[in-house]
């Protein structure tokens, strides 16, 4: 059995029964014999499947966003806010959306040569999809995945993460109350031999959410099975405020973007560069409001930072604050504190000035409350230093000028970039969430998720009332009249004079042959 425990308290809250390496190819098979009757289905009644899986997420939001504050130490608030809203709404997304999206799509065939074929692009179930779960979100995230590989006419086989797997069974839950058949999706519960053993099996594709170091090894082994993988391995966002920004929003999106979930968030923002003019006005005010921001247990709805989840985590952040500050960095607020009457680890919102690129805690992901300000003197700089990091997830760029802020955001390294604002948009299931460089590879929710789940098959349809030209036999003619072809369609005036010339005899020739059906 593996146990779940409370990150804010240390008690058993409850557990689950695990597999064996072994077991996993024989889930797998189960869950295939089950996918080809829901991928009969049509999209419409797939559709209406998600929003029963939405009425019965709604009955039990209270007690699933319980689970989630018990489990993964997520302020009470934060529950509703950042992971049971956007997940309500997603199914509503998809069951909208995905009939449009995965709807047989004609496409045109305008060439001359064409002209008396059809054809369409079709949508086809993979067949039984993976997804290896993070504990950061262990909620939302998957089952927006969940959701979409579901309304593709998937089946699924989730893994989620050791330190919650009472909200992967509880995912599980809402579907099948939904409606949608017993074992079309299947959880798994161990260690990280399961997730491997689970990218090794006849699943035909996988997506993942984790660290740089596990993504490339499921994508390595996914790569040999020739299979696909989408890949979310972190960020170390950054943000940019620009001297023109609204202050006041930036310093509050400066702390929400960075302390948020204690700052485990793959697309928290990590690094602030503040444009020298309004650095000093900048740095006071996000000091101040980090300082506000109370600290206790998730379950008080006035809470803002809960504990961190796991205690290898607590010490990776606070050796890389200790880090900084030897190498000469100004803690302005925050570290390690500890609650009254609980036993979890906890960290105060920390502000870390003097900062520089050759500081770890500017290249490594820190996945804290840690907010590094760096003061840059330039657009340019900012957007040099911005760009200056192996991650590639999100990034923010704070301007009251739109056009200043697009022009940005179009030369930053990053899969999203929002003006100000930050990481709102993993709520919104119409938009693509993913990364460039080491923040991974493919795109998970909007249409671009949906590409994913899918075989994407071209459909052709020739009534054959006459035979293609370019068939045998092979000649001289043949040769001439396609060379003239090409300059008569796509060439430009004496060019397409002479084609017409040079080529209407072996053009008329062909055109008798492709007649001739025998």
């Amino acid at each position: 059995m593996l146990e779940s425990r409370s990150p804010t308290t240390g008690e058993v809250i409850g557990s689950v029964p695990t597999i064996t390496p072994a077991e996993v190819q024989g889930v797998v098979d189960e869950v295939a014999r089950i996918q080809p009757a829901w991928a009969q289905l049509t999209l419409k009644d797939r559709a209406r499947y998600m929003l029963r899986a939405a009425d019965a997420l709604l009955d039990e939001i209270d007690e699933i966003a319980e689970l989630l504050v018990r489990e993964q130490g997520k302020p009470r608030v934060e529950a509703y806010t950042m992971e049971l809203l956007p997940t309500v709404d997603a199914l509503h997304w998809v069951a909208k959306a995905g009939p449009k999206i995965l709807a047989d799509e004609k496409v045109p065939m305008r060439q001359a040569f064409t002209a008396s074929k059809s054809g369409h692009f079709s949508y086809e179930p993979i067949g039984v999809v993976g997804v290896i779960a993070p504990w950061n979100y262990p909620w939302s995230i998957p089952f927006g995945e969940v959701a979409i590989a579901l309304m593709a006419g998937n089946g699924v086989v989730l893994k989620p993460a050791s330190l919650t797997p009472l909200l992967g069974e509880k995912i599980r839950a809402v579907f099948e109350r939904g409606g949608v058949p017993e074992g079309l999706l299947r959880v798994v519960h161990g260690g990280g031999a399961i997730g491997e053993e689970l990218c090794r099996s006849s699943v035909g594709k996988v997506f993942f959410t984790g660290s740089v170091e596990v993504g490339r090894h499921v994508g390595g082994v996914c790569a040999l099975e020739l299979k696909g993988s989408v890949l979310e391995l972190g960020g170390k966002d950054p943000m940019i405020v620009c001297a023109d920004a609204d202050l006041g929003n930036a310093v509050s999106g400066a702390v929400w973007g960075g302390f948020a979930n204690a700052g485990q968030t793959c697309s928290g923002i990590e690094r602030v560069y503040v444009m020298r003019e309004v650095a000093d006005r900048f740095v006071a005010g996000v000091a101040r409001e980090a300082e506000r921001l109370r600290v206790g247990d998730p379950l008080a709805w006035e809470t803002e930072i809960g504990p961190m989840t796991s205690d290898s985590q607590y010490e990776t952040v606070l050796e890389l604050i200790d880090d900084a500050v030897a190498s000469g960095a100004t803690k302005l607020c925050g570290g390690p504190v500890e609650v009254p009457g609980l036993a979890g680890k906890f960290i105060a919102p920390t502000v870390l000035t003097g900062v520089t690129h050759e500081m770890r805690i500017m290249r490594e992901e820190i996945f804290g409350p840690v907010l590094p300000i760096v003061v840059v003197d330039s657009e340019q700089e900012a957007i040099d230093l911005a760009n200056d990091s192996a991650f590639g997830l999100g990034a923010s760029v704070w301007t009251r000028d739109r056009a200043r802020g697009e022009r940005i955001a179009r030369v930053l390294e990053s899969g999203m970039v929002w003006i100000n604002d930050h990481s709102f948009s993993h709520g919104a299931c119409q938009c693509s969430w993913g990364g460039v460089k080491n923040s991974g590879l493919g795109r998970s929710h909007s249409k671009f998720g949906f590409y994913e789940c899918v075989d994407i098959k071209m459909n052709a349809w020739e009534p054959g009332l006459t035979r293609d030209f370019w068939w045998h036999p092979y000649d001289r003619t043949l040769g001439e009249a396609v060379r003239n072809s090409a300059r008569l369609l796509y060439g430009r005036g004496e060019v397409r004079a002479k084609a017409l010339r040079d080529g209407a005899r072996p053009l008329l020739r062909v055109g008798r042959r492709t007649i001739r059906r025998g």
